[in-house]
């Protein structure tokens, strides 16, 4: 795989050889300066994090998108997450309890709660995330008050071998 920009150019050029196969490919995408202010995400000690199987977490936006645009995602207890969407053709809900008594890692439901939290995101994006699944078995959600929601994928289900950040800002009431 090779990449390159030429100086002075707005266009990466991204081309693949595959000399087994006698294969070239070349792509040429268009670049774009962005001319607005670096959002931070400023450091924060997360109320709730829950680990899942990322084919879990997956199913349920994809079901739940049928009925709405927005899922409120819930920890009011240590030992379960809700997931429910109120839409114009109806509602939907799936709750998930703790789940220890499996024999792979991956299986398990895991919830470390401080404090109950209760906030609405947008379905669309969380899809989007979800597409990251087949890089990780798990992926965790972490979740507090009136501050982005971390969608993290563990590549490999080992943060030293890299991982996918995904933050996505809560729905606010007007």
């Amino acid at each position: 795989m090779t990449l390159k920009k030429e100086e002075d150019s707005d266009v990466l050029l991204i081309s693949f050889e595959n000399s087994e196969t006698e294969r070239y490919s070349a792509f040429e995408v268009k670049l774009i300066d962005i001319d607005c202010e670096h959002l931070g995400i400023p450091e924060t000690d997360y109320k709730c994090t829950v680990r899942l199987p990322s084919t879990e977490l997956q199913k349920i936006c994809r079901d739940l998108k049928e009925f709405g645009e927005t899922v409120q995602i819930a920890v009011q207890e240590k030992d379960a997450i809700s997931f429910t969407v109120n839409g114009d053709i109806g509602n939907g809900a799936v709750t998930l309890k703790k789940r220890d008594n499996t024999n792979r890692d991956v299986d398990k439901v895991a919830i470390a709660m401080e404090e109950p939290v209760s906030l609405a995101f947008a379905l669309r994006y969380l899809n989007f995330f979800t597409k990251a699944t087949p890089l990780s078995e798990s992926v965790s959600l972490n979740i507090t008050k009136d501050v982005p929601l971390i969608v993290a994928y563990d590549l490999d289900d080992s943060p030293e071998k890299g991982y996918l950040h995904f933050y996505l800002a809560p729905k606010i009431d007007d």
